[in-house]
């Protein structure tokens, strides 16, 4: 996706005039303050090109809300009345430059070629900052992510904000809560993460909160300090935060409310400042109504919500994701002359990507190791799991449903044919995430033979939280026999 920048100016030779001289660049216009707004909103270019005088309103208090939506786009302000007090002012607004009219085209293609080129070594030092933390990091090149990135940078610059960040499971929820992190002024302090599905509720109580010596059978006999006190002036991240237990719940609000907890088993108050952002792949408003989240806590928590969308939402970043985690693991693998063959980035691109970057990732890597040569070909990448729709009257929806063949009226033999093994089928036009999530699980565990740790691998979840899932499934189903089968 190329770069994009933004003419703000109420004269149309000027704008056309520049949107000539940038060829090769998508240049979009707007000839008052209020339409620029409203397409740094919607467009969120790499570069504004601003008029002082606008038919609105003055440039440099537009330039002001303009960084609110953005705080780190670059501003040229352009016009025809510089003075020594106007460029002092225009730096006191984190103005990029300052070009009085009338201005020579190469000025202009030299100082904006800069300003973008500083903004690629940005994302570079971003991503190798990623590579060296072992963590891909986040890659925005269409409009949605975009969005995500600049409602990060500002919420960055607020350090005791409660943020929930809510998406599908494999977006990067854990990415975005890092991208605040290290923008904040909390970055030099802890980012500490745990995941609130992957352990019981007496541990989850023990891990976030700490406890005292004999405070339960086995407790350390010194005592054990919590994730929240270790990250005192840093950030936690409560991931999967749906999955907390209600009485848990009620802790995490107090400590949301007055910054304060008690240790398990403690008789004192311990004070702490911290951020805490929190992530689920739940709807958590369904979660309030069905009385399993406390809706409190749910609104404490949604100060500042941010919706990461998913892989398929945002086509434009699949390849750059791609070429950047084929950069990171072909070396990490010792093959670091890999590449993708046209028809694998054709595939990549066309692919829906249910288990979103994470499903990506594992493409990549699967396909670094069993590649036979140094091009990656679409074979390589086992893009198999195929979901196909067949209209809705030929088959009713159960959540006990399994895969495809046997579980409901067959299709025409021509599909039958067509379905690639391990298919999954569902009515065309079904979008109840609910439904779809019920034939996945099911899928999975006919798919392992009802292993349920295998099953959790394969949805890219963890053992807990699919018996959560399956509970919900059907609240009479004991777990006892899953225990016992998966240990004989």
């Amino acid at each position: 996706m190329s770069d994009t920048i933004l003419v703000v100016d109420d004269e149309s030779s000027i704008r056309h005039a520049i949107t000539r001289a940038f060829s090769g660049i998508t240049v979009r216009e707007a000839e008052t303050g209020e339409q620029a707004l409203a397409l740094v909103r919607d467009a969120y270019p790499d570069l504004v090109l601003l008029d002082q005088k606008l038919p609105d309103g003055d440039g440099l208090a537009f330039a002001a809300k303009i960084r609110a939506i953005d705080p780190e786009l670059p501003i040229v302000l352009l016009t025809g009345h510089g003075s020594v007090d106007l460029a002092v002012d225009a730096l006191k607004q984190g103005i990029s430059d300052f070009i009085e009219k009338p201005f020579k085209l190469e000025r202009l293609r030299t100082t904006v070629n800069l300003l973008l080129e500083k903004q690629r070594l940005g994302r570079q030092v971003a991503r190798l900052s990623g590579k060296q933390s072992g963590r891909q990091s986040l890659i925005a090149h269409g409009v949605a992510m975009k969005r995500v990135m600049a409602l990060v940078k500002r919420v960055a610059g607020v350090p005791g904000t409660t943020v929930l960040i809510q998406g599908e499971s494999g977006v990067g929820k854990e990415l975005v809560a890092k991208a605040i992190h290290e923008r904040s002024s909390r970055h030099e302090k802890q980012f500490v993460a745990i995941n609130c599905a992957a352990l019981s509720e007496n541990l989850l109580e023990a891990e976030l909160f700490g406890y005292e010596k004999g405070a339960f059978t086995g407790a350390d006999s010194k005592g054990k300090a919590g994730l929240f006190e270790i990250a005192d002036g840093g950030t936690i991240f409560l991931d999967e935060v749906g999955e907390m237990p209600l009485q848990l719940q009620t802790k995490l609000l107090r400590v949301l409310q007055e910054r304060r907890f008690r240790r398990v088993g403690g008789l004192n108050d311990v004070a702490v400042d911290v951020r805490v952002v929190a992530a689920t792949n739940r709807d958590l408003r369904q979660e309030v109504a069905g009385g399993r989240f406390r809706q409190d806590l749910y609104y404490r928590l949604r100060v500042v919500p941010i919706q990461v969308p998913a892989l398929r939402e945002r086509p434009e970043d699949i390849l750059p994701i791609a070429d950047h985690l084929l950069k990171r693991l072909g070396p990490e693998l010792g093959r670091p002359q890999m590449q993708l063959s046209k028809n694998a980035r054709v595939a990549m691109s066309e692919y829906a990507w249910p288990g979103n970057v994470r499903e990506l990732s594992n493409a990549v890597e699967r396909a670094v190791i069993t590649a036979e040569g140094d091009i990656i070909e679409a074979q390589d990448l086992c893009m198999d799991e195929i979901i196909t729709s067949i209209p809705v009257q030929n088959m009713q929806m159960s959540p006990m449903m399994t895969s495809a063949p046997a579980s409901v009226p067959h299709p025409p033999v021509a599909d039958v044919a067509a379905l690639p093994k391990g298919a999954l089928i569902i009515p065309a036009g079904e979008r109840n995430l609910a439904r779809v999530e019920a034939l996945l699980v099911r899928a999975a565990l006919a798919e392992t033979g009802g292993q349920k740790s295998r099953a959790a691998e394969l949805l890219g979840i963890n053992r807990t939280t699919l018996y959560n899932k399956l509970r919900e499934l059907d609240p009479s189903e004991s777990l006892h026999d899953e225990i016992v089968a998966e240990t004989a």
